[in-house]
């Protein structure tokens, strides 16, 4: 059974949500003109965005982080963003000697060792790619949706990083169902993943499938704490662990 068939069931106010998610789209581009990006991860919310910036020619820009470790299935939506939507997606990677540095000094498996590691893994691949990503803009746009987890629970529309710029999360209210059901109406390309009951895909090694009635991001550092679960993308520093 594919993602489609398995989630798409939208909430009675849907359109609504479809509505006020494009005008808080639309408000981005028109406040912060050329300074706005989309940070997607090329999972399925953020592929809702895409469709939503491509279908209304929204002037927001896309760009994704590679760290280097992505499933292939991952990677492999890329593409189909350029040919569905004629979009290039701006694709930042992390620095290779800091990458070969943190590898050499601590392992290929040292997020499982511990939470620090695994943190300093993520701040190696994804935090420095993303601070460069959002060195030129004013705002950029996520796919933060308040029912992901409880961490994530009182995610607003719109809200301020800890360098200032605006970040806008127009799917803030948004269900699984709604997400699916968008998908499923539009025809959006999504990650081959969420087939095999990935509902929130991240690095290959620190990501895995679910099983029927666990949490939607039991799947990402599975290892770990519950309330340890981000990997400081979302999470201002002044919360971040020294």
């Amino acid at each position: 059974m594919s993602a489609i068939e398995l989630h798409a069931r939208p909430s009675a106010d849907f359109e609504s949500k479809v509505a006020r998610a494009l005008d808080l789209l639309r408000d981005a581009a028109e406040r912060f003109p050329g300074r706005v990006v989309l940070a997607n991860s090329l999972g399925a919310e953020d592929m809702v965005l895409t469709d939503l910036i491509g279908r209304h020619q929204l002037p927001i820009a896309l760009g994704t982080l590679d760290t280097g470790v992505l499933h292939a299935e991952t990677l492999a939506v890329l593409p189909r963003i350029r040919e569905r939507y004629g979009i290039e997606v701006e694709v930042y990677r992390p620095v290779q000697e800091a990458v070969i540095e943190f590898v050499g000094r601590h392992g290929e498996r040292a997020m499982y060792e511990s939470v620090q590691l695994r943190k300093s893994c993520c701040g190696v691949r994804k935090l420095e790619p993303l601070s460069r990503m959002l060195a030129q803009r004013d705002a950029w746009v996520t796919g933060m949706r308040r029912e992901q987890s409880d961490n994530r629970g009182s995610v607003p529309f719109e809200d301020q990083d800890d360098k200032g710029r605006v970040k806008f999360n127009p799917l803030a209210d948004w269900s699984w169902g709604d997400v699916w059901h968008y998908i499923k109406l539009h025809d959006v390309p999504y990650n081959a993943l969420h087939d095999q009951f990935f509902p929130s895909i991240g690095c290959a090694p620190c990501t895995r499938a679910i099983s029927l009635g666990e949490p939607f991001r039991a799947g990402r550092w599975w290892w770990e704490d519950e309330s340890a679960k981000e990997c400081g993308l979302h999470v201002k520093q002044s919360a971040l662990p020294a």
